[in-house]
């Protein structure tokens, strides 16, 4: 599948589901990932229809092994207008918590101090 000619002022943003099906849409630097998976769901694909979700608010997309939180904009991942991104499109209630070590103390658990000299 090749990529379509992009406006210069929008992003093509192909999103992949588990099932590895994929649909391309063009999108502002200015929408966020809530603002997507609500266009989304409300133009759901006819090829997508046996993986249909319930609602938008369940709908999480991944961008480099990381879930985006609603309010983040595609501007401001630094994704560049006029070209094509990828993105994976999963159905999911809840994100998954941030990393609890880091937060409860982990680092200063498992990082050595310099000794003195």
């Amino acid at each position: 599948m090749g990529s379509r000619n992009v406006p210069s002022d929008k992003i093509n943003l192909r999103l992949i589901l588990v099932s590895g099906k994929t649909k391309e849409f063009l999108f502002s630097p200015s929408e966020s990932a809530g603002d997507i998976a609500q266009y989304v769901f409300d133009n759901w694909p006819e090829e997508w229809a046996d993986e249909g979700v319930s609602k938008a608010e369940i709908l999480r997309l991944i961008y480099q092994g990381r879930f985006l939180h609603g309010n983040v904009t595609l501007g401001a991942l630094g994704l560049p207008a006029g070209k094509t991104c990828v993105m994976h499109l999963v159905p999911r209630e809840n994100l998954p918590e941030p990393n609890s070590q880091v937060s409860s103390g982990y680092l200063s658990r498992h990082c050595s101090k310099t000794a003195p000299l």
